[in-house]
């Protein structure tokens, strides 16, 4: 049985950018970043209510998302609907003639259940099943805390990095600084020395 749409994917060529649209004008919130090396993605979710927005951004140029992105350009890539009994539910389509990409579940990390449906048999649209197990949403606290830690990596670098670049240009502002102040004496020294000279060229005249 279908409980309800679990997703939205949709294929990007830049996340970043794409959040400047579904983020910052059309107002979803970012729930966290992150990257699928076994697809060959970094997914950015934002949540709908009971469901998510998807921007997959393809790193792997050898993946099917990636050549779905150079064949269609960006765009709606699949739908993703959570059932509560994934055999049941295969079996079902199967006796209807559905055309299944996969007649057996994918079973994921955590044991989470997928598999597809053809776009021949859903008008156009790749249908994705999704069983969820007990165990998702303590995976899913796991991959946020990850993000923000590496969230968190990042800024402290980034901030060091900033640190560094100051204490330079100050130790730069420095020399520069006393560099200046030497000037003047110098200036001084040298007036004097023609003062001198110009007075001894007086005396000998």
């Amino acid at each position: 049985m279908i409980r309800h749409i679990n997703h939205i994917a949709i294929v990007v060529p830049d996340v970043e950018e794409a959040l400047s649209f579904y983020q910052d004008a059309l107002g979803l919130k970012l729930s966290h970043v992150e990257p699928n090396e076994e697809q060959g993605v970094v997914v950015a979710f934002l949540p709908t209510g009971k469901s998510e927005v998807e921007l997959v951004e393809p790193v792997d140029t050898h993946t099917g998302v990636a050549r779905f992105l150079n064949k269609r350009g960006p765009g709606l890539h699949h739908i993703c609907f959570e059932v509560d009994d994934m055999q049941a539910t295969l079996a079902r389509l199967d006796a209807k003639g559905v055309e299944l990409i996969n007649r057996e579940p994918i079973i994921g990390t955590g044991g989470k259940k997928t598999a597809f449906i053809h776009p021949r048999s859903a008008c156009g649209v790749l249908i994705e099943l999704y069983e969820v197990t007990p165990e998702e949403p303590e995976r899913r606290r796991e991959r946020v805390a990850n993000w923000r830690r590496r969230l968190r990596v990042r800024r402290r670098v980034a901030i060091a990095g900033i640190r560094a670049f100051l204490r330079a240009l100050r130790q730069k502002g420095g020399v520069t600084s006393e560099a200046q102040a030497v000037q003047p004496q110098a200036e001084a020294r040298r007036r004097a020395r023609q003062d001198h000279r110009d007075r001894g060229s007086h005396n000998l005249s």
